[in-house]
């Protein structure tokens, strides 16, 4: 077989187990990948070939004596530039830390190295992971690989790149705008978010190097090409970390159906506060309805007892209050003229930016309990559903604009001109509530542009998510 570039993890670690292709010679396929399609798109952005080769070597020899290593036993692959990897550079898009050489490996990634994969390269990601575009002053800008002309999302943009330009197979990315999930739609692959807290964040940029504590809401977590290979990578990655591991470990239930006759799915397709294209619409009621052909029972109507809306906002707030974390006294100053002049009841991106970035701890913990109460609602929810399939994004791939105020960028949904800020919204619903949501293809548009559905599952249980994805693939 030559194009081992587009076969799934799972199916590489199958064949170097039955001796069809060897460690060293898919780290050499895929070095010769990087060398002759990477400029393309821009989506690998640091490699240490080299040390992979001699681990590749090694992981060989090892199979051969009849030795394991792990699930990922001489699997080559790539990591999000936010997470710190020893022997590559960890920049995070950011100039301050273009010369941050790691000591020490993201607790994540120590997993994935501890499960015998063979490290090689590092992907592009936005300015501290802050957009969903992916970009920045280091590294340049990294393309669609469906259509050059437009990006691959973001922040894990080239992760989902250079699983779409076949030049990775597994990719391990994070989230807390759609950073996973966003560029998997967008590029045609799959990705998972976990739910927030079971997957280690130490070692992740921002914050910045060296850090211990772990922000609320984000999530760090698996990309691949194909359901399968998000279990395979989350099973790897997930767990306490080591200081927690003395007094408990995780047991995720599995899923709630393996069978679309066993499974109850909810559609949350159409919403007035953030309409989607027509043409990713249908393809994820395609999606929907092809589950309930094999025998799902698919219901178009059933909600939460809430609306986007309503969960918009508080997502929205508690968001800004992390990602905000360190602005400069001009902003802050900024931010309090402009919460001056507003009035009570805005909830425009630039006002709801302005309240979360100038919350205090007080204002924090009515938020977070509104949040418990909308996260009571899904846990009554899912009692009657097993999923929610809903959009992951209002549109397919859209131009590059790099715009340094995102108040200038505009996206068009529909003949109609949208907020760039908007692309949180069909985000927001699993982050808030710490639920697990695994996207997967669904189609491609009239333009040749991929379009994935978000499946949003129980708190804990994220086997059942993925298995949907699994079911759709």
């Amino acid at each position: 077989m030559t194009n081992w570039h587009y076969q799934p993890a799972s199916v590489l670690l199958a064949a170097m187990g039955k001796r069809e292709v060897s460690s060293a010679e898919l780290t050499e396929h895929f070095q010769s990948r990087f060398e002759t399609q990477n400029a393309k798109v821009n989506a690998i952005v640091a490699t240490n070939f080299e040390g992979a080769a001699q681990k590749a070597q090694l992981a060989d020899e090892a199979r051969a004596k009849g030795e394991s290593w792990g699930p990922l036993h001489g699997l080559p692959m790539t990591i999000k530039d936010a997470l710190e990897v020893v022997g590559m550079p960890t920049v995070g898009g950011a100039p301050m830390w273009k010369d941050h050489r790691p000591t020490q490996n993201a607790d994540a990634v120590q997993r994935i190295i501890d499960a015998g994969a063979v490290i090689f390269g590092k992907t592009n990601v936005p300015f501290l992971s802050g957009d969903l575009q992916t970009y920045n002053d280091v590294y340049g800008t990294t393309n669609n690989p469906w259509d050059v002309t437009c990006g691959p999302g973001g922040s894990s943009g080239g992760a989902a790149a250079a699983l779409a330009a076949g030049l990775t197979p597994l990719e391990l990315g994070s989230d807390i705008g759609g950073s996973i999930r966003t560029p998997a739609h967008l590029c045609g692959v799959y990705g998972h978010k976990p739910t927030y807290g079971i997957v280690s964040k130490r070692g992740h940029l921002p914050g910045p190097p060296g850090a211990l504590s772990e922000s609320d809401l984000s999530v760090v977590g698996p990309l691949g090409l194909s359901a399968s290979d998000l279990g395979l990578l989350l099973d790897v990655v997930a767990g306490p970390n080591a200081a927690s591991s003395v007094g408990w470990n995780l047991s995720l239930p599995q899923a709630r159906a393996t069978s679309p006759k066993d499974l109850r799915v909810a559609v949350w397709l159409d919403d007035p506060y953030c309409e989607i294209d027509t043409q990713s619409a249908a393809h994820i009621t395609n999606a929907a309805n092809a589950l309930k052909d094999a025998g799902a029972k698919v219901d178009f109507a059933a909600r939460p007892d809430f609306t986007l809306e309503e969960i918009t906002e508080c997502y929205l707030l508690l968001l800004h209050s992390v990602v905000t974390r360190g602005m400069p006294p001009k902003v802050q100053e900024k931010w309090r003229t402009l919460l001056a002049q507003a009035v009570p009841d805005d909830k425009s991106h630039e006002i709801l930016q302005a309240r979360g970035g100038l919350m205090s701890h007080g204002d924090w913990l009515d938020w977070h309990e509104k949040r418990e109460h909308i996260r009571a609602k899904w846990a009554a929810f899912y009692q009657d559903w097993d999923v929610v399939l809903a959009p992951t994004l209002m549109r397919p791939a859209f131009p590059h604009d790099h715009a340094p105020s995102w108040s200038k960028r505009k996206l068009t949904v529909n003949g109609k001109d949208r907020h760039y800020m908007d692309v949180l919204i069909w985000a927001g619903p699993a982050v808030l509530s710490y639920l697990p949501a695994s996207v997967a293809p669904v189609g491609l548009t009239n333009e040749g542009l991929p379009v994935g559905v978000q499946i949003i599952g129980p708190y804990l249980e994220d086997k059942t998510p993925i298995a949907v994805a699994g079911m759709i693939e």
